[in-house]
């Protein structure tokens, strides 16, 4: 059976992500920081693991709950946004919930599976954004949020640098009908989940050398970095 790991899964596309793949047959691994997230991918017939991205100490023992699986799939979800715009200097505590969540999580989880992933010659990808795209920055709204996920794309093209037998890809979602995006958003969230699914699906079983440390959209179109 093949397998997904989710990093982020309690709601939004995480979650629908879940859904999406147990439909398809997938075996499906789920991460959530509450016990209401872990139910409710329990309910769902997903494998819940506990795990807050933010906090190195529930980081560091992620390999340790996985216990030497094999992935074929692993994809970052969690994220944190913060809206102010470049000329509203963060808090403290604004800056560290936005780039742990976003940036030193990803940095913490991602080599911890990556021999998990080696194991199926599998695909990592991280859920980023255009807003992250410094080629194409029109604005300084969520400035913050746009540090975090060039930072992201960063990790992703650091991982892809260093490991030969697997291909690692930043996303970028659209503009998604989330608690983030808003109900004034293009996309729904189940037509952006399974647009991104399709993308991966393309990428694990027909892997070309110029999808290894892409940053796509989620239809599969590059984005300028």
């Amino acid at each position: 059976m093949t397998t997904v790991l989710l990093i982020g899964a309690s709601r939004g596309i995480g979650l629908e992500l879940a859904r999406q793949y147990l439909e398809d047959g997938w075996r499906v691994i789920a991460t959530a920081r509450f016990d209401e997230g872990l139910v409710r991918l329990q309910s769902m017939g997903a494998e819940p693991l506990l795990l807050d991205v933010a906090d190195p100490s529930s980081n560091s023992g992620l390999a340790r709950q996985l216990g030497g699986e094999k992935i074929d799939l692993a994809i970052y979800i969690a994220g944190a946004m913060d809206r102010n715009s470049a000329s509203t200097p963060p808090t403290q505590e604004i800056f560290d919930a936005v780039m742990h969540t976003n940036v030193m999580g990803a940095m913490q989880v991602l080599p911890q599976i990556m021999p998990m992933v080696q194991e199926t010659q599998g695909v990592m990808a991280c859920i980023s954004s255009v807003m992250g795209s410094m080629q194409d920055t029109r604005s300084g709204n969520a400035a913050l949020y746009r540090v975090s996920k060039a930072a992201l794309n960063m990790v992703v093209r650091c991982i892809q640098a260093e490991q030969a037998d697997i291909t690692v890809l930043a996303m970028h979602p659209g503009w998604v009908q989330t608690d983030m995006g808003g109900p004034q958003a293009p996309l729904t969230v189940k037509q952006s989940t399974s647009s991104l699914r399709q993308t991966l699906e393309r990428i694990r079983t027909q892997p070309q050398p110029e999808d290894r440390g892409a940053f796509l959209n989620h239809d599969g179109t590059p984005l300028p970095w």
